[in-house]
C-alpha cells in the first residue's frame, strides 16, 4: 500500500488554501480586467458562471449524480453534444484572447485596428460554426440514439493473423500487400496493407498506409490502424496524421509538415474504438465510424446493399458510370453515406464492391469524384481508364 504524504486534515488544509489563493487571483485579475475593458471583463464574469455550473455538474457526478437535465434523463448523446458545444465556445474565446495579444502588439495603428477587426470577426465565424456544430451532433442523435457510446472492445472478438484470416469483409479486405490507386480533380490518393500490425488495448490492428496528394504535393500521410472482428465487421481503431504544406518560395520545394490534427487511437485520451464498415448491414443503419470528440467524429448511414447503375437515379447521380459497371454489374455493391458534425453540411456517398472494397467517392452536393484508379490484386483494374494525373502548378 502506497504510503500518503500527508492525512486527510492535512490535505484538506492545503486544499482550502490553494482554494483561498486561487480566488484572490481571480478577484485580482477580475478587478484589472475591469479596468483594462469592462465588455470583456462581462464576458470573463459569465464564463466563470459556465466553468462553476460545469464545476458542479462534474462533482454531481462524480458522486454517482446525473449532472446535467440532459444527462439525468438518460439523453447521454444529447448531453455530450451539449457539453461539446459549451468546450467550442471556450475555445472559441480562447482562440479570440490569443488573437487578441498579437494584435497588442502591432506597431501600426491602422494595421492594429485591422487585425482586432479580423480577430472579431473569426471569434463570430467561429461561434457560428459552434452552434452549427451542435446542430449537426443533436441531429447525428436522433439517428444513432440517446445511448452512451462505449463500444466493447475485447481481444477475443478480432482476428490477430492477418497473413491468414479465418474471416474477412470482401467490401474491405484486409489483405496484407493490397494496394489501391484513387484519382479526382487536383486529387491522387494511394493506399497499401502493408506487412504490419499494431497491438492497440491487446487487439491486433493491420496498419494501412495512406499517402493523399493535391496538384501532385504531398498534404496527407497517415498510418490507419483496422481490426478485423470475427463477424465481419471492421473495427477502426486509430489513426497517426501527418499534414504537409508546400511553400513554393522554398528552393528546393519539399512538403513541409504543418500539424498532426486528426490523429486518434483507441484507448488513448478515453477514445473508444469506432466500427468503419459492419459485416452484414441493412439499408437504414448508422454508426460511428470513430469517436474523437472534436477532433475525428466521421459516422455513416448505409444507403444501399444492392446496388448497380440504374437502381437509384439519386445514387447514379455524378457517378461514373463505367467504373459501377464493372465492379456492380451483379448489382452487389454497398453505398454509405459518410458525414462528420465536425464539418456540417458535410456529406459524400462511397462506393464499395465486393473483393476490391472501396471503388468511388461522390459529393452528391459538388459533384467531385475520387474514383479507384488502379489496384494490384483484382484483373478488373487493369481494364480501368486511366484518369490523367493532376499537374503541379508551376513556379
Amino acid at each position: 500500500m502506497t504510503k500518503h504524504l500527508y492525512d486527510a486534515s492535512q490535505r484538506a488544509s492545503i486544499g482550502n488554501f490553494s482554494v483561498h489563493l486561487r480566488r484572490t487571483l481571480i478577484g485580482v485579475a477580475a478587478a484589472w480586467l475591469l479596468a483594462a475593458s469592462p465588455a470583456l471583463a462581462q464576458r470573463t464574469l459569465e464564463s466563470r458562471g459556465q466553468d462553476a455550473r460545469a464545476q458542479a455538474s462534474d462533482d454531481d457526478e462524480a458522486r454517482g449524480g446525473g449532472g446535467s437535465d440532459v444527462e439525468s434523463r438518460g439523453r447521454y448523446c444529447a448531453a455530450t453534444a451539449e457539453t461539446q458545444f459549451a468546450a467550442c465556445q471556450h475555445q472559441t474565446m480562447d482562440a479570440f484572447l490569443i488573437a487578441r495579444t498579437k494584435c497588442i502588439n502591432v506597431t501600426d495603428k491602422d494595421e492594429r485596428a485591422k487585425c482586432f477587426s479580423e480577430a472579431n470577426r473569426a471569434r463570430v465565424e467561429a461561434n457560428q460554426l459552434c452552434r452549427a456544430q451542435r446542430r449537426a451532433r443533436l441531429h447525428l442523435c436522433d439517428a444513432l440514439g440517446q445511448a452512451r457510446y462505449n463500444p466493447s472492445f475485447d481481444p477475443a472478438d478480432f482476428e490477430s493473423d492477418y497473413t491468414n484470416l479465418a474471416t474477412t469483409n470482401p467490401y474491405f479486405p484486409l489483405t496484407i500487400g493490397h494496394r489501391w490507386d484513387y484519382a479526382g480533380g487536383d486529387e491522387t490518393n494511394t493506399i497499401e496493407a502493408i506487412n504490419e500490425t499494431k497491438l492497440i488495448e491487446g487487439v491486433t490492428c493491420i496498419v494501412l498506409k495512406d499517402f493523399r496528394y493535391n496538384n501532385g504535393e504531398l498534404v496527407e500521410e497517415t498510418d490507419d490502424w483496422y481490426g478485423q472482428r470475427k463477424n465481419g465487421s471492421v473495427d477502426f481503431c486509430g489513426e497517426m496524421v501527418q499534414n504537409y504544406e508546400t511553400f513554393h518560395g522554398d528552393n528546393p520545394v519539399r512538403p513541409e509538415l504543418l500539424d498532426t490534427h486528426g490523429q486518434w487511437k483507441t484507448g488513448r485520451d478515453r477514445d473508444p474504438s469506432g466500427t468503419y464498415i459492419l459485416g452484414s448491414p441493412n439499408v437504414g443503419d448508422v454508426h460511428r465510424q470513430e469517436f474523437s470528440p472534436g477532433n475525428a467524429e466521421d459516422a455513416v448511414a448505409y444507403l444501399s446493399t444492392n446496388y448497380g447503375y440504374g437502381a437509384d437515379k439519386a445514387l447514379d447521380r455524378f457517378v461514373p458510370r463505367p467504373l459501377v459497371d464493372l465492379f456492380c454489374a451483379n448489382h452487389d455493391c454497398w453505398v454509405t453515406a459518410e458525414t462528420t458534425p465536425i464539418e456540417p453540411g458535410s456529406s459524400h456517398h462511397k462506393f464499395y464492391a465486393p473483393g476490391v472494397g472501396f471503388i468511388l467517392e461522390v459529393n452528391p452536393t459538388t459533384g467531385n469524384v475520387l474514383q479507384l484508379v488502379g489496384c494490384n490484386f483484382d484483373p478488373r483494374c487493369a481494364s480501368l481508364a486511366p484518369v490523367p494525373p493532376a499537374r503541379k502548378p508551376r513556379q
